[in-house]
């Protein structure tokens, strides 16, 4: 009887959980086409200014000489381009001069993902590599970019990178890429390209909410039989196949070198695919296998952090400790979508018939969280070796900064407390991205500072 009352709870729990990703993803959705046709229509309604402003080019040349801020989207995330004239940062993008935010895929690989902010920024065709591609059951070559969004991209003109959630290990994939010459063509690049790595709730250890949602802690690779991942995979599958244009335009989960259009792979691909026989899925290229504890240490074991590059970090949390049990910190303070996911991953316990994923694993190191990840997996690289790091609690303790440390800084907030929506942030948004950004405008160099535009001498 109780293993029946416990069995109806988690069908429950699966049920309200499913529904509230459905409804803001539906939010997210509309809210960017009302975004887009009200835009739309005040362009159709308002009269041509011909006032005509000539400004002093000096400036805008000046920017153009500053290192750009690359800006790299989580899980589900996107750039520039996608959901119309929504913003992931919530348009912390205009808060400088040279900013770009690529749009990658929303669900693919951080490897994937890595090899497609390269070419973002150099140009040419996506090349995930042979033997990848072959493991994998994808194709080798993927989206093809006509003009690089930063050609120029080398030693003496490295990028500042800001990655929130799986987009700051992206980052530093990418940078191991760098320093061992993966990319075809390109054999002078090194890990000095990046000049800084700032992470807003990285996922550099994994996260125990991959086995609330469905991960199988055995092995940190497979699915439930049921669970909230699975119900993604089909819909993922699904929305790949019908492969309708304007919509994939819109929002697009990445998968397309993996050619699972109906065009391509047709109805009994379909089934293949659903079966778990073929596509992303099946091979387990895509993200929350890399986003499990397991699959975090496997691709921590090969980067590094590097003597040359600066790197901090923002670990949020959204957890306190009552009586010595860890609980949400806040009813309200809470985005609804994440309340539950804080409560369970406060609780979550290894399961004890299955291998910890590491020596030393304890469930109360991975209580506090964000209702995303977990706060220890957001301060600096910890597993399979801790990475040399500093704990900044007043801003003297990172100044000067020193690179080669990964300095990590507590903010009390949620997963998405600092995208999408800006007014949920209220005025912690603009201490955080203003702090990202004048450090790297103004304390992370490797010659001499950059001249900034309004400190020009005429």
């Amino acid at each position: 009887m109780m293993r029946l009352w416990i069995s109806y709870l988690q069908l429950l729990e699966l049920i309200v959980s499913s529904l509230v990703h459905l409804l803001y993803g539906f939010y997210i959705f509309s809210s960017a086409v009302a975004g887009d046709l009200s835009q739309a229509l005040n362009e159709y309604f308002r009269k041509p200014n011909v006032n005509v402003e000539v400004k002093d080019g000096t400036s805008k040349t000046n920017a153009h000489d500053l290192p750009p801020i690359v800006l790299v989207h989580g899980i589900f995330g996107f750039g520039k381009g996608r959901l119309g004239a929504l913003s992931y940062f919530a348009g912390a993008e205009k808060k400088d001069e040279r900013v770009l935010v690529p749009d990658l895929g929303s669900l693919t690989s951080v490897y994937d993902r890595a090899r497609e902010l390269f070419y973002y920024l150099k140009g040419g065709q996506v090349d995930y590599g042979e033997e990848h591609s072959t493991a994998c059951g994808h194709s080798q070559f993927g989206r093809i970019y006509e003009q690089g969004h930063y050609p120029e991209w080398d030693e003496d003109h490295p990028i500042h990178f800001v990655g929130h959630s799986a987009g700051a290990q992206v980052v530093r994939v990418l940078q191991q890429m760098l320093a061992d010459k993966e990319f075809k063509g390109y054999e002078n690049s090194s890990e000095n390209w990046v000049l800084s790595i700032t992470s807003l709730s990285g996922a550099f250890n994994g996260t125990t909410r991959t086995y609330t949602d469905g991960m199988q802690p055995e092995d940190g690779k497979t699915l439930k039989p049921i669970c909230l991942l699975q119900l993604c995979r089909i819909g993922v599958i699904i929305y790949d196949w019908f492969d309708i244009s304007w919509l994939k335009n819109y929002y697009n989960f990445g998968f397309d070198h993996f050619n699972m259009s109906w065009r391509k792979m047709g109805i009994w691909g379909l089934v293949d695919c659903l079966l778990g026989n073929a596509g992303p899925f099946a091979s387990g290229d895509w993200i929350l296998p890399d986003l499990t504890i397991q699959g975090s240490i496997r691709l921590n074991y090969h980067l590094q952090t590097f003597p040359n590059t600066y790197y901090f970090s923002y670990a949020t949390k959204r957890t306190t400790k009552i009586m010595g049990v860890t609980v949400p910190s806040s009813i309200l303070g809470i985005h609804p979508m994440l309340f539950i996911r804080v409560l369970q991953m406060s609780q979550w316990c290894y399961p004890s018939d299955v291998p910890p994923p590491y020596k030393g694993y304890r469930d109360e190191d991975w209580q506090d969280n964000d209702g995303a990840l977990n706060t220890i997996s957001m301060t600096h690289p910890l597993l399979p070796i801790e990475h040399p790091n500093c704990l900044v609690e007043k801003e003297s303790d990172c100044k000067p900064l020193q690179p080669g440390i990964w300095y990590y800084k507590y903010v009390e907030g949620d997963h998405i407390l600092f995208i999408i929506n800006r007014e949920r942030a209220g005025v912690q948004f603009d201490l955080i991205y203003d702090s990202i950004f004048q450090r790297c405008r103004k304390h992370v160099f490797r010659k001499k500072p950059p001249t900034m535009p309004n400190e020009i001498h005429h």
